[in-house]
This record gives structure tokens, C-alpha cells and sequence, in this order.
């Protein structure tokens, strides 16, 4: 499986693997300029680095990176770290899998969360084992249920803290 990168019109996203995972996780900014990318203000967040334990983790557990882990999001202009979108793991029996992502607050309201998870999408419904990918957000995140909306995705449940969505 070819998961080296996604282009879109302004960004691309590459998979994480472990060493990037390490080196975002000791915010080693000389080794990621070493290899050619720049991290935006603010970048890491603490809600990338709550979740590096967890893509290592995906990671490890399917030898991967196989795309279906998460993808940093990068300005194709700047060579910038924005962000990153992923999945939490490979598609289940039924061919389901969760989708998030997340933006550092100096470059929301842009597009890019839109546009870095609609090219993700549309990759991972190009994949024969893919039938359904869900997400969630919380109530009180407009943009990210805005988002969501604007990819087709159906919201179908909600509770207190969250709403539930679908794409098929």
C-alpha cells in the first residue's frame, strides 16, 4: 500500500511513523527543520501531544504506518506543521473507521481541517476495506461539527458532551 504522502491544493499530509512521533513528542524542532519541516506557532499543542501515545501505539500495533493511523497536516508553501487528521486504527470487521483531527488555534479558521480531512476521506473510502467512517465531535466545537457537516458526514446520535456522525 502506497501511503508516503496526500497532496492537496495547499497542504500535504504524511503518515506519522514512530520517529516522527518522537521527535514532535521532545519538541526536537532542529531534527524536523533537518528534515525539511517548520513548526507552526503553538505547534506541538497539548491534544497532539495527548495523542502521540496513542499513534505510537496504532502504529505498533499494525506495523504500520498503514494510513489508517494518524497523518500530520503540513503547508505546502511553508513546510509548516498545522495539524494532523487521522484514524484510530485499521477498519474493523464491519469496514468502520473513526476519524479525527485537529488544528493549532494560530491557523483555524482557515480550511485547512476541511481540507486536509476530505483528502484523508476520500483515500480511505478508495480502500476496499473501508465502508463506513465515523466521528465525533463535541457539542460546544462549532467548527468541528461544521466540518464535519460540510465532508457529508450525518450526524445520527448526541449525547450531553458529544455529537456522533457517519459517512458511508
Amino acid at each position: 500500500m502506497n501511503i508516503e504522502k496526500i497532496e492537496t491544493e495547499r497542504l500535504l499530509l504524511i503518515p506519522f511513523t514512530k520517529q516522527l512521533c518522537h521527535l514532535v513528542n521532545d519538541k526536537n524542532f532542529v531534527a524536523l527543520q533537518n528534515n525539511g519541516l517548520n513548526a507552526g506557532e503553538g505547534y506541538p499543542d497539548q491534544e497532539t501531544l495527548d495523542t502521540i501515545p496513542k499513534i505510537v501505539a496504532n502504529i505498533e500495533l499494525s506495523n504500520g504506518p498503514t494510513g489508517f493511523e494518524s497523518w500530520v497536516i503540513i503547508t505546502k508553501q511553508e513546510m509548516k506543521i498545522i495539524g494532523d487528521v487521522g484514524f484510530k486504527g485499521i477498519p474493523n470487521q464491519a469496514g468502520e473507521i473513526d476519524l479525527g483531527y485537529g488544528i493549532i488555534a494560530s491557523e483555524r479558521q482557515k480550511g485547512y481541517a476541511f481540507e486536509a480531512a476530505k483528502a484523508l476521506c476520500d483515500w480511505a473510502i478508495s480502500q476496499e476495506n473501508v465502508n463506513t467512517i465515523t466521528a465525533k465531535c463535541l457539542v460546544e466545537n462549532e467548527g468541528s461539527y461544521k466540518t464535519l457537516e460540510k465532508l457529508n458526514f450525518k450526524r445520527i446520535t448526541e449525547d450531553e458532551s458529544m455529537f456522533h456522525y457517519i459517512f458511508k
